[in-house]
């Protein structure tokens, strides 16, 4: 079982940025290096939403975040990392980090999951 704790989320105006983190960690060795990890996200009332996903050598993102988002992680660290610019009120949503075996944004494919950090972008 892989534990995935996110943090840096909080509240910003339109235009500005926020870095995301997310750190791994499982009872035992895992091979964190090996995942594909991602950074969705779910607003109110709306179905959750991949935002990037990175694997080996390989990163994607949705639409409506490239160019303004970046999405890199640290292996020796265990951790992944999101950094937001130029930021809207659409962007304004629960982010989750997740990790699986698949390099996808879709949610459903994805194996573990944390806890979330709410990021509040106001006009």
């Amino acid at each position: 079982q892989v534990q995935l704790v996110e943090s840096g989320g909080g509240s910003v105006q339109a235009g500005g940025s926020l870095r995301l983190s997310c750190v791994a960690s499982a009872a035992s060795a895992f091979p964190y290096s090996k995942y594909c990890m991602g950074w969705f996200r779910q607003a109110p009332g709306k179905e959750r939403e991949g935002v990037a996903t990175i694997g080996t050598g390989v990163k994607t993102y949705a639409d409506s975040v490239e160019g303004r988002f970046t999405i890199s992680r640290d292996n020796t660290k265990n951790t992944l990392y999101l950094q937001m610019s130029s930021l809207k009120p659409e962007d304004t949503a629960m982010y989750y980090c997740a990790a699986g075996d698949w390099f996808t944004l879709e949610p459903s494919r994805m194996s573990f999951w944390g806890q979330g950090t709410q990021v509040t972008v106001s006009s």
